[in-house]
């Protein structure tokens, strides 16, 4: 019973997860792009909620982090780690104009994934015979990662140059408050998970299923990546395959929103 219930959970959350993909394409139409320059700083803010409730592989990386956390003082001190980093290169990248393919970017983002739910599983001891690296140090710089990545979709969208550092604040100050309404969600989840007989048996199966998702994720963004910058290889001309994934961004992604401008 309790193992069903789990079992019902876990799939019950990737399927959301899932889903929240079907709207994280990577470009934007026109009319979008003039609906965010007319709403100022607070479509800038409502995008970065959206785009982290819609990004999946932060969320997951999110839920890694907090799996195995049961006090409130961890749980603060991990994610503000994660926030400081991702904090730290969304603001300084776009200042700087720095771009990182997006497909590679989200490549690495899906192996931090893997990394984080192998760390949770003591794959370190288990597996390599070595202590782990210090946890917090790791989140933060997993962090900067995650960072760069939101900075290469927020320098897709519109920015007013004479309002770039607001431009920023707010969407990362969105970001935040996207990340607090999961974060929330999942504790709660969590929290009465814990209580099933089934949860520490049933931990190392969803931990390994995070492994599997991000190693998804991960060869999902590689395939990307080789198609923008080798479509010949696929038996497109360059031309055509730029126009296809054109086509594709627009039929997956509502007029409504950014992307998820993940």
């Amino acid at each position: 019973m309790y193992m069903k219930k789990s079992f019902s959970f876990l799939l019950l959350l990737l399927f959301f997860l899932a889903g929240s993909g079907l709207v994280f394409g990577h470009g934007m139409s026109e009319a979008e792009k003039q609906s965010i320059l007319d709403g100022g700083n607070l479509s800038y803010l409502w995008l970065g909620a959206t785009h982290m409730l819609t990004g999946y592989d932060h969320l997951l990386f999110v839920f890694g982090i907090i799996f195995f956390l049961t006090t409130f003082r961890d749980i603060v001190k991990y994610i503000t780690a994660f926030t400081v980093g991702h904090s730290i290169t969304l603001i300084l990248a776009t200042f700087a104009g720095m771009q990182i393919n997006y497909f590679l970017i989200d490549a690495v983002i899906g192996l931090s994934v893997c990394y984080i739910a192998f760390a949770n599983l003591d794959g370190f001891r288990k597996h390599l015979q070595i202590q782990p690296p210090n946890l917090l140090v790791m989140i933060t710089g997993l962090g900067l990662i995650h960072g760069l990545g939101l900075s290469t979709r927020l320098q897709q969208l519109p920015l007013n140059h004479d309002q770039l550092l607001l431009n920023i604040i707010s969407f990362n100050i969105g970001i935040e408050l996207g990340q607090v309404l999961a974060l929330a969600v999942m504790l709660l989840l969590l929290t009465g998970w814990r209580k099933a007989a089934s949860f520490q048996a049933f931990s190392k199966l969803s931990n390994q299923a995070l492994i599997f998702a991000g190693i998804l994720l991960f060869s999902m963004q590689i395939h990307g990546y080789w198609h923008v910058t080798a479509p010949d290889e696929f038996g497109f001309s360059s031309d055509n395959h730029y126009h296809d994934h054109l086509r594709m961004n627009e039929t997956q992604r509502p007029v409504s929103t950014h992307e998820s401008i993940d």
